[in-house]
């Protein structure tokens, strides 16, 4: 049976490292039934963390997805990672869903994941709720947590609760809807709770706070604002409603509070999951286009009836047959049913429909718009795939995933590994898209590429605890790129003459740097066409592309990958007989390795944003270290008896940073880091580290 879709939320949780996102997660499904005993992270009993390597780290590595009913609703829930280095994972999710909640540690505010993992959010306009978890932690402080989102998130934090004491004297929090005080009992789970009027101590406070949620709200309604203004009375529903209009135009965002460790305030938080956030149809509508012509959108209504559209959002590897994940943007999915991967031109089958709950499913004859389900019988579709009916041809934007920073080579230790290595790379490959690996001509060694230590780690785990392939691992090394100082021109002629038919391609090119607004050098790089009078006939431009595009793929200093550059093809010249796409092909490349050694080559490096909290007392240790790895300070600031430090530093200075900032505070101190930008490297050290090469 359809379920009714105004009844409906897709949601993710999303934080930053230890805020507590899968301690949520475990208690929306307890105490929606969908399990009967609390999972907790720290004994790795966590439903949602059901990953070996996840349940001995305690975190979160891949997002896992689960429905649980509430009042009514079907809630379909994203459990999403904090770590930067599985940052795919929450960009993945995000993609695919309806809303959000934002868990903060209130004794820390908004922390620099937080930061990453908003921007994410952000960046597909999705309405979002703030939980400010963790209110009995030692300092715990909300309206400082409040105020960092409002600041350093440039947010629009508008509280409909707030706390009754703080850190240990936690008890509860005020509703500022109702106007009334709702308390927990003190038992080892809180479970159970009561209202009362509102303590006279904090009257004033939850005025003020209800008046600024008031006022908040009456911007986006203009019955609630009359009223507001000709100070009539206010239904909690009246307010409730320019809530909901403000935070599905992202204008604002609902603040909750809560301890999710001792089950306080997350049956509040489902009912503003169910109160705030959109369900399936108060969504812009997807855009979609034909392939090959992104001139004319098609808005994909997300209506049942219509012909299927779905993005494969997630792969994981199943020994029974590799599971994908499917957002249903349009339309109804059959078992046995037959669709269309649109990005690579192929028809695929459909055996199975599975409704997960972590990794554990439930058999479905039909799916409809508005889902999120695996499905097993796809062959040859990847992540961010387009599947859609076969005779109607939509593809939606696919995702996009940040640069691997990281690398390591690895070696099979026996011929029966090898054998298994290359299968096993690929499985992993399809699972991930930020993992990146290639064979080295020169070393024979597989060099596998990531996102961060803990990234490459893991992998590494994977392939000899989950598929049994035993490798050798190298040092973790950077993954430098090139980029250009200088504009450059250059010829690439490719002649051979075989005494049949021969090949003849001959281009001119010029090089310049690409660069971004703020000054740092672009990530991608461009090709343009500038020729005239067809010196080169319109079939062998494409091939001059590849060939341009190939030859970028390894720079003049190290062979390294060069980014920020852009190429124009302004001359060229063909023979009536001999010219072939793969002689301009690699006149193509001839002509960009030419270009490269007279265009200034540089190295650059990938240069993180790290977030050092640390004892006051250990402050100036900390700094100087940074410091001397080449770092530049961008903001301190006191938070209690803790001084947060943002910098920005090159990566290569910071492996085996956690085991020396813990000596260098006595264990107090932590750190978290994300990719920032590449930027040139000092002189002397590139010259060193082109040494190595």
């Amino acid at each position: 049976m359809e379920t009714d879709l105004t009844q409906v939320r897709n949601i993710g949780i999303m934080a930053h490292i230890d805020a507590g996102k899968t301690t949520v997660t475990e208690r929306i499904l307890y105490f929606s039934g969908k399990t009967h005993k609390i999972g907790e992270v720290h004994d790795g009993t966590a439903v949602m963390d059901f990953m070996q390597e996840e349940q001995e780290r305690g975190i979160t590595i891949t997002s896992a997805a689960t429905k649980c009913p509430w009042k009514g609703y079907d809630i379909n829930l994203i459990d999403t990672p904090g770590h930067v280095d599985f940052t795919a994972e929450v960009e993945r999710s995000l993609r695919v869903l309806d809303g959000a909640v934002a868990v903060f540690d209130a004794s820390e505010g908004v922390q620099a994941q937080s930061e990453t993992v908003w921007r994410q959010g952000q960046k597909y306009h999705l309405p979002c709720l703030c939980f400010i978890n963790k209110m009995d932690k030692i300092g715990a402080d909300f309206a400082m947590s409040v105020q960092s989102i409002r600041d350093k998130l440039l947010a629009h934090p508008v509280p409909v609760q707030i706390p009754i004491g703080a850190e240990s004297d936690f008890s509860g929090f005020v509703d500022l809807l109702t106007m009334k005080a709702v308390f927990f009992k003190q038992e080892e789970t809180a479970a159970s709770f009561w209202e009362e009027e509102i303590p006279a101590n904090l009257c004033d406070e939850a005025e003020q706070y209800r008046h600024a949620m008031i006022e908040a709200a009456a911007d986006y309604d203009e019955k609630l604002m009359a009223a507001y203004l000709n100070d009539e009375p206010l239904t909690p529903e009246q307010i409730v409603s320019g809530l909901r209009k403000g935070t599905l135009e992202g204008k604002l965002q609902p603040v909750l509070v809560g301890s999710a460790l001792r089950n306080m305030g997350v049956r509040r938080l489902l009912d503003a999951v169910t109160l705030y956030l959109p369900s399936p149809l108060e969504r812009p509508a997807a855009v979609g286009f034909e392939k090959g012509d992104e001139t004319k959108p098609i808005q994909i209504v997300c209506d049942s009836e219509e012909p299927f559209v779905g993005l494969a959002f997630k792969i994981t590897a199943d020994k029974h047959g590799d599971l994908y994940f499917v957002r249903i943007y349009r339309g109804a999915l059959k078992t046995g049913s037959r669709v269309l991967n649109v990005n690579r031109d192929r028809k695929e089958n459909i055996t199975r429909i599975f409704q997960m709950h972590a990794n554990s499913r439930n058999i479905l004859d039909v799916a409809h718009a508005g889902d999120i389900v695996s499905v097993v019988g796809l062959k040859e579709t990847l992540t961010g795939d387009t599947l859609c009916d076969t005779r109607h041809r939509v593809m939606l934007e696919s995702i996009s995933f940040p640069e691997t920073v990281i690398s390591m080579s690895i070696e099979p230790r026996s011929a029966a590994d090898r054998m298994k290595l290359s299968e096993a790379l690929l499985m992993l490959r399809k699972e991930d898209p930020t993992f990146v690996f290639k064979f080295d001509d020169e070393t024979g060694q597989t060099i596998i590429s990531g996102m961060g230590e803990l990234h490459l780690e893991v992998l590494e785990h994977k392939l000899v605890r989950d598929l049994g392939v035993n490798v050798r691992v190298g040092k973790p090394r950077v993954a430098y790129k090139e980029a250009i100082s200088k504009m450059a021109k250059a010829e690439g002629k490719f002649v051979r003459q075989t005494g049949g038919r021969g090949q003849y391609g001959q281009v001119a090119i010029s090089i310049e740097p690409l660069l971004e607004e703020d000054g740092h050098y672009s990530r991608k790089n461009e090709f343009e066409n500038a020729t005239v009078g067809g010196v080169i006939p319109k079939e062998y431009i494409g091939s001059v592309k590849n060939g341009v595009f190939e030859g970028l793929s390894s720079g003049s200093l190290s062979g390294y990958p060069v980014v920020g550059a852009k190429v124009t093809l302004i001359d060229g010249s063909f023979h009536a007989v001999d010219s072939s796409e793969i002689a301009f092909e690699q006149a193509g490349v001839l002509a960009v390795r030419e270009a490269m050694q007279n265009a200034g080559p540089i190295l650059l490096e990938p240069v993180m944003r790290v977030q050092a909290v640390v004892p006051e007392a250990n402050y100036g240790t900390v700094q100087g270290g940074l410091i001397a790895k080449r770092g530049e300070i961008t903001d301190t600031h006191l938070h209690g008896n803790m001084r947060v430090i943002d910098a920005k530093v090159p990566l290569a200075e910071m492996f085996g940073y956690s085991g020396q900032i813990r000596s260098a505070t006595g264990g107090r101190g932590s750190f978290s880091m994300e990719p920032l930008s590449y930027e040139k490297v000092p002189e002397q050290i590139s010259e060193k580290i082109l040494m190595g090469y």
